[in-house]
């Protein structure tokens, strides 16, 4: 638990949904990750909670699939015991993210040393240096996509980011007797989480003040920020972003991952809406009509690829695609909504879903659509790589109401259908 007051290297906590601010663009990748994995498992009773077998997969499984989920990660150095990296080297579940497999020391610090080190190693044999490192603990399992990605880019827009929670209970401070000695001010208290991301000139010169083998001990990279007198920035965290620690949690992650016993598949609903713009080229469903009018939007306005990047994002509750791809300077101005919806795929397959189905209705009153349906429909099962009898393509012509109707925009509703892989159920 940090303390989020002015003065200790705060900037002030934010409100839920500020860290989808629109930052500086960057089309690649920019953070490489460090996942901390060589922990004892102290409180567990005997059992290795990383080694635990949760909906189908050991549990860092599924933290290292959520990491490599996110479109800003380029690699992750894991960081854990002699033991686990003869046990999982190799491994089929390990995403291809996953460049090494080092061994972790006695302290957290010492671990993120040595993941550190051979992140800028490898940044000497050809990969260039990541703008922003993120450090995760390999026992955060359920850690949203979305929030990778939000600390990742509040990183590279301040110099060092971590996702906090607000503290519900009331804290108390008990002296040395046992004795009650007041309460402390919860409205400057947060709760905090990982990743926590740090620009790679950052860490590094803070690594350099504080050797991680020195006599100072940091519970985690913000408290060395801190006594570095660098500022690190908060951000919302997410409730579902617990870190394991008791036996209990393991229950808690496989009933979560697991989702409602009657309910083996996952349903998403995602809608969009653009208005004509002066130019032409209409981007419907992942084809162009060239002489149609191109609908007006930050991207290439394809309504119906949004709304099902969107349904498919709430199947898979990984936020949505407005969070993910901001209408801002870091998007490029009329990129391809395929590549969008590309993105979109990737992440909920990496997240251990199939896609099942998807149905949409496009509402427009022009051009005339009929004979486009089938053609988009066949667009739409390659760009899921899926079967064609799985999706299913609607329109309307909106019979004369609203912006649809008079023909002055396209609107489209779409529903996705996901499952687990059985691997993960």
């Amino acid at each position: 638990m940090s303390e989020a007051a002015p003065g200790r290297g705060w900037t002030a906590y934010e409100s839920a949904g500020a860290h989808d601010r629109p930052l500086e663009h960057d089309d690649a990748p920019f953070a490489d990750a460090i996942v901390v994995a060589a922990g004892l498992s102290s409180r567990m009773g005997g059992v290795d909670k990383l080694d635990a077998i949760v909906g189908g997969l050991p549990l860092l499984a599924h933290t290292l699939r959520a990491v490599a989920a996110a479109p800003e990660v380029r690699r992750i150095v894991l960081v854990t015991t002699n033991e686990r990296i003869e046990a999982i080297s190799g491994g089929d579940w390990l995403p291809a993210a996953v460049d090494f497999l080092v061994t972790g020391g006695a302290r957290r610090q010492d671990s993120v040393r040595t993941g550190f080190d051979h992140l800028i190693l490898n940044s000497f044999h050809g990969a260039p240096e990541p703008e922003v490192v993120l450090v995760h603990d390999g026992a955060r399992p359920l850690v949203p996509m979305s929030l990778v990605s939000a600390v990742a880019r509040a990183a590279r827009a301040h110099g060092a980011a971590i996702p906090v929670l607000p503290v519900g209970e009331t804290i108390k401070r008990v002296a040395a007797d046992g004795t009650l000695a007041g309460a402390g001010d919860r409205s400057t208290l947060a709760a905090a989480q990982t990743p926590q991301g740090i620009r790679t000139e950052w860490l590094r010169s803070a690594l350099a003040r504080f050797p991680a083998d020195g006599p100072d001990l940091f519970t985690d990279e913000a408290a060395l920020l801190e006594a570095c007198k660098l500022p690190v920035h908060a951000i919302p965290g997410d409730e579902r972003n617990f870190k394991v620690t008791l036996p209990g949690d393991l229950a808690r992650v496989e009933t979560i991952l697991s989702g409602p016993v009657t309910a083996p598949q996952r349903v998403g609903i995602g809608s969009d809406s653009h208005p004509f713009g002066p130019d032409t080229g209409l981007a419907l469903g992942g084809l162009v009509v060239d002489r149609a009018p191109r609908l007006h939007g930050h991207s290439d306005g394809d309504v119906v690829l949004h709304a099902i990047a969107d349904a498919l994002l709430g199947a898979a509750g990984l936020g949505d695609l407005g969070r993910i791809f901001p209408a801002g300077s870091e998007t490029p101005r009329g990129i391809a909504s395929a590549e969008l919806l590309g993105d979109v795929v990737r992440a909920v397959r990496a997240a251990g879903f199939e896609i099942d189905g998807v149905d949409c209705t496009i509402f427009a009153a022009r051009p005339r659509l009929a004979g486009m349906l089938p053609s988009i429909g066949a667009r739409i099962a390659d760009l899921l790589a899926i079967a064609p009898a799985a999706v299913n393509v609607k329109a309307s012509s909106g019979n004369l109401d609203g912006m649809e109707g008079a023909g002055r925009g396209i609107s489209t509703t779409a529903v996705a259908v996901l499952s687990r892989r059985s691997a993960d159920r």
